[in-house]
């Protein structure tokens, strides 16, 4: 009964602390409990799942961080500054906190844990894939890709039967082939630095999400995405404030 009391305690908290600031939110049904996502901006993202909170590129531009549930865990995607904050990190830490990012953040976060490409780990029963996330097409003026190959990081979270795909910052690379069993996929879509809304639409084609989030999508208009997956029934779109 203690522990129910303590459950309910908690989630009352974080569900406060997320509604002062007027954030979208859904619910995913597992079969390990409810997952609960939480749409902060841009590339920061928050999840909650069995009295846990999974911060996603916390950074201070898209919220203020003192206001929001401490992390259990929290994953950088890469160094950039619009994916990694130092001031957010430490807003949201607590004694116990796990942070996983790519080699190029550890410099920035103490205490950090590397996860390279296709490295695994896992936390308290969530399993977590490092994935690839880099350019092919789009590159700086002196012909380097914005994103290289090799350093930045996705991650793909299961939480219970859910698997979740949350891209960082890429194109519709190859390797999205490899792929299997994605429920939810969060894809950028910001030119130049990530995908056009045809790329995105292609990535979808490759590995099928039955849910995709655009997010990353700065002055992207977003309903291109959902005229160009019209006819794909088997993905549902969703469309949420994650400019």
């Amino acid at each position: 009964m203690r522990s129910i009391f303590t459950l309910i305690v908690f989630l009352f908290a974080v569900y406060s602390l997320i509604a002062e600031n007027n954030f979208q939110t859904d619910v995913i049904k597992t079969s390990a409990g409810d997952l609960k996502i939480t749409f902060v901006n841009h590339a920061s993202l928050i999840f909650e799942f069995k009295n846990m909170v999974i911060h996603v590129d916390p950074v201070s531009k898209s919220a203020d961080y003192s206001k929001l549930p401490k992390a259990d865990l929290i994953l950088i995607t890469h160094e950039h500054y619009d994916h990694l904050d130092s001031k957010a990190i430490d807003e949201i830490k607590k004694n116990g906190t796990k942070l996983f990012c790519n080699e190029s953040s550890l410099p920035t976060v103490a205490g950090g844990s590397v996860l390279k490409n296709g490295d695994m780990a896992s936390f308290k029963g969530i399993k977590i894939l490092s994935v690839p996330a880099y350019n092919v097409v789009n590159k700086r003026e002196n012909g380097e890709a914005f994103h290289p190959k090799g350093i930045g990081n996705g991650y793909v979270l299961t939480f219970g039967n859910v698997k979740v795909y949350i891209a960082g910052d890429t194109e519709n690379i190859p390797e999205m082939k490899n792929l299997k069993g994605i429920d939810i996929a969060f894809l950028p879509m910001n030119l130049p630095y990530t995908m056009t809304p045809a790329m995105v639409a292609d990535a979808v084609k490759m590995f099928n999400p039955k849910i995709l989030y655009p997010y990353h999508t700065g002055n992207t208009d977003v309903n291109e995405i959902v005229k160009l997956l019209k006819d794909k029934k088997d993905c549902e779109v969703r469309i949420r404030k994650m400019k």
